[in-house]
């Protein structure tokens, strides 16, 4: 709502400054970067599902942060298989995260009615 008049102005500015700067300059080559990606950029505006921001909530910085501090851990899965295994957990887990969801009550949940679900 208040973002698109902003990047409107932000859009003919960067427009004007492309013109006024020599294309090679490193100046130049950011503001076409940023042009190219216009579209991209602005889809925030038009679906509320993507947010422009993160604060608090677990978005995906703090997703591959905890990816990231699991590195090490990682190392040591045992095999492609147990690594494989782990990606899914961990998939899975932030999933569950971003949803609201406690992973271990929807992982007990699961597992309890794997047995009974029909293939």
């Amino acid at each position: 709502k208040h973002s698109v008049p902003i990047l409107g102005q932000l859009h003919e500015k960067l427009l004007y400054w492309k013109n006024t700067v020599l294309p090679k300059h490193p100046i130049c080559i950011a503001i076409t970067y940023c042009l190219n990606q216009w579209e991209s950029l602005n889809v925030f505006t038009q679906d509320p599902a993507v947010r422009i921001d993160n604060p608090g909530a677990p978005g995906a910085e703090q997703e591959m942060k905890r990816i990231a501090l699991g590195r090490k851990n990682f190392l040591f899965v045992g095999s492609p298989r147990g690594g494989r295994t782990a990606a899914i957990l961990a998939s899975i887990t932030s999933t569950c995260r971003r949803h609201g969801i406690n992973p271990e009550l929807y992982l007990t949940q699961l597992l309890a009615n794997l047995p009974s679900t029909p293939i």
